[in-house]
């Protein structure tokens, strides 16, 4: 028979600590091993106790529980954290991610799916309220766009276009033609990409346009 999941719960609220103590005991296969109720009695908790998931509030006095899972996950790996919070927050998501938090739940969370949280936490999954993933995919999305455009920096914008000319394995003469410049000043122009890019030849200048989908940015 497999062992319950030792969980420790922590809120600054004892209402709130009591209704999920009764939630979780009420299911097979978790045991409620202690609570707290501030940040330094958490880790304190988690040293003595040794749970294997951490229900934490993500805001507690005597430091933030984002500070407490932090020092949680690098001292004490095998307790996993779940950060409880009333507010999908950005800062407050990806501070908690930042520090190890292997879960992230909104209190509004039913019953039944925080249980299915604490199993997947558990288990070693990491899990994310589904009302703030599209949240984590935007900004993922957003840092990915940013760091192709920071790619891309450096070049002036007839540059780009000049790149985006070279990346279609255009020649000087087809570029100035099709620019309407001289092939001087666009030999000019790949010399100073290559430059600016820090690669060695047109090749390369346009394997890096690709990657970075300069496309998009043109």
């Amino acid at each position: 028979m497999p062992e319950n999941r030792r969980i420790l719960l922590v809120d600054d609220h004892e209402v709130v600590r009591l209704g999920l103590k009764a939630l979780l005991e009420h299911h097979n296969g978790f045991e409620v091993v202690g609570e707290a109720d501030n940040a330094h009695e958490a880790i304190e908790k988690v040293e003595q106790l040794q749970p294997d998931v951490v229900v934490m509030d993500i805001r507690l006095p005597g430091g933030s529980g984002i500070e407490a899972c932090q020092a949680i996950a690098e001292n004490y790996p095998q307790s996993k954290v779940i950060m409880l919070t009333s507010y999908a927050e950005d800062e407050m998501l990806f501070s908690a991610i930042r520090a190890g938090a292997s879960g992230y739940v909104l209190k509004q969370i039913g019953g039944e799916d925080l249980v299915r949280a604490i199993e997947a936490v558990g288990r070693g999954e990491a899990l994310l309220d589904p009302a703030v993933t599209q949240r984590i995919f935007m900004e993922v999305r957003k840092a990915a766009r940013e760091e192709e455009a920071s790619a891309f920096s450096t070049l002036t914008q007839q540059e780009k276009h000049v790149l985006l000319l070279v990346s279609e394995g255009k020649t000087n003469r087809e570029i100035a033609k099709g620019l309407f410049l001289g092939e001087g000043t666009v030999r000019n122009y790949v010399s100073s990409i290559l430059s600016k890019l820090g690669v060695s030849n047109r090749a390369e200048a346009a394997a890096y346009a690709v990657e970075h989908n300069l496309k998009d940015y043109v």
